[in-house]
């Protein structure tokens, strides 16, 4: 996915794709950022999304591009538990959120938002067996028996022709 509204420069650019699965959807949270993000959580009920961060850097910029219907509206954030105020564009798929901070080693940050699957209903999370990945052996003995009859009435068709000559 290319940003909407921008985008690093090429000496950054570790790409995070945090796969967020709630309400029996799916959602892609893509990162780009100068710092690695090792893990994630979601909370639900608090309509958060807590970004695991370690950085070898002192300067750290990245970008968040977040689904409006995962979470949107009036966001809070949160680094470290320090109140924080990162430059945030929005569409009406996602929102872009700019990330500026100092402080190498591990960092916390929070994403609170206000609204939570926004347009979208909520639905039951189904648990779905793996598939069964061992051979079928159900033939359809009809269709093997109309094969070989035609390579039956094919060899005999042959076998004629082959003997008027």
């Amino acid at each position: 996915m290319i940003p909407v509204y921008g985008q690093l420069s090429d000496a950054t650019g570790l790409v995070n794709r945090l796969d967020v699965q709630t309400g029996g959807h799916s959602f892609e949270v893509e990162t780009v950022a100068n710092f690695d993000i090792y893990d994630f959580d979601f909370n639900s009920n608090d309509k958060k999304l807590t970004l695991y961060i370690t950085s070898g850097l002192e300067n750290n910029l990245g970008e968040v591009i977040m689904p409006n219907n995962l979470l949107g509206g009036n966001f809070t954030f949160y680094l470290n538990d320090q109140e924080f105020f990162p430059k945030i564009n929005y569409n009406e798929k996602i929102s872009f959120i700019t990330l500026n901070f100092t402080g190498s080693g591990d960092n916390t940050l929070d994403i609170i938002g206000t609204t939570f699957l926004d347009g979208l209903t909520q639905r039951d999370e189904i648990e779905l067996s793996p598939p069964d990945l061992t051979p079928s052996v159900d033939y359809d003995y009809e269709l093997i028996y109309v094969i070989i009859g035609i390579i039956l009435i094919v060899c005999v068709i042959i076998f004629v022709i082959k003997k008027r000559k």
